[in-house]
């Protein structure tokens, strides 16, 4: 039985990771920053047959990350499991987010991923285990227009988790990335849209003409089931010999493999006749 704990479980897949770590045994800590949105959570577990804690932290806020970190230690002596989760989606033009916008995004999205890692990784070592699952983003291996912000946050992600899995290799700490592409969660309701990128915006016409095409794309019950996301993590945690990244989602798959396999020219062609919204 580990001792897990994740940020960010008011919602989503992040809140059906907390359930299914709960479900397979694990005691779980499941974070967030208003913890007076725990009901459904709570609900969520109760139908499962499980309980979760659920202790207040905001990793925008050092000393409640410290302190949550610190609460779980004195009950339980030992952190097996991190699975950074909390964060915010973004959407915009990039020269139309303002500097405490562009702040609000990499502050939940980055700076907080820092913070809990580094709460966390003293124990891990005195422990001489532990692993960090990190919850990036299709969008931080292959940005889209208009989600070049919270890109840049999900890459500068994978650049730290990428460096951690050197870095604490040696201390027997395993480090995961995980890149969903996109599921039914609420990270949609929560969006933050650039302010400037209203009726004065010179992007306005090909913002909605792209969001058309995607929403298109996606359609009514083509985004996949947040559920696949949650057993993705747990069962990353859990494996013996975890892969360093887990791309999530038939949709990324797809665009993944043309990645990959193209030039960058090829590439842009496929995208732009796939999306057809560019002249």
């Amino acid at each position: 039985m580990a001792v897990v704990v994740i940020t960010g479980c008011s919602s989503g897949f992040r809140m059906l990771t907390a359930v299914e770590f709960a479900r397979r045994g694990d005691t779980v800590y499941a974070t967030m920053r208003n913890t007076a949105k725990a009901d459904r959570l709570r609900a969520e577990a109760a139908a499962a047959g499980v309980s979760v804690e659920v202790p207040q932290l905001d990793v925008n806020d050092g000393g409640s990350v410290n302190a949550a970190i610190e609460e779980v230690i004195r009950h339980n002596g030992r952190i097996d499991v991190l699975v950074n989760n909390a964060g915010v989606s973004a959407r915009g033009p990039i020269e139309d987010f303002d500097d405490d916008e562009i702040l609000a995004i990499f502050e939940p999205n980055v700076f907080g991923v820092i913070r809990v890692t580094r709460a966390v990784l003293p124990y891990m070592r005195s422990q001489g285990s532990g692993t960090i699952v990190t919850v990036s983003s299709f969008a931080g291996r292959v940005p889209t227009p208009f989600s070049g912000i919270y890109s840049a946050s999900k890459h500068a992600v994978e650049a730290l988790s990428d460096a951690l899995y050197y870095e604490l290799h040696p201390f027997g700490i395993r480090v995961v990335l995980i890149e969903p592409g996109e599921f039914e969660t609420q990270v949609f309701d929560n969006l933050l849209l650039a302010r400037r990128f209203t009726d004065g915006s010179a992007y306005l016409a090909a913002g909605r003409r792209f969001a058309e095409v995607r929403d298109k794309l996606a359609g009514p019950g083509r985004r996949g089931d947040p559920q696949i996301v949650a057993d993705a993590i747990v069962d990353a945690a859990k494996a013996d010999q975890p892969k360093r990244r887990y791309l999530i989602g038939r949709d990324v798959e797809v665009i993944a493999g043309m990645h990959k396999t193209m030039s960058d020219e090829e590439f842009e062609k496929a995208i732009r006749t796939m999306l057809d919204w560019w002249d």
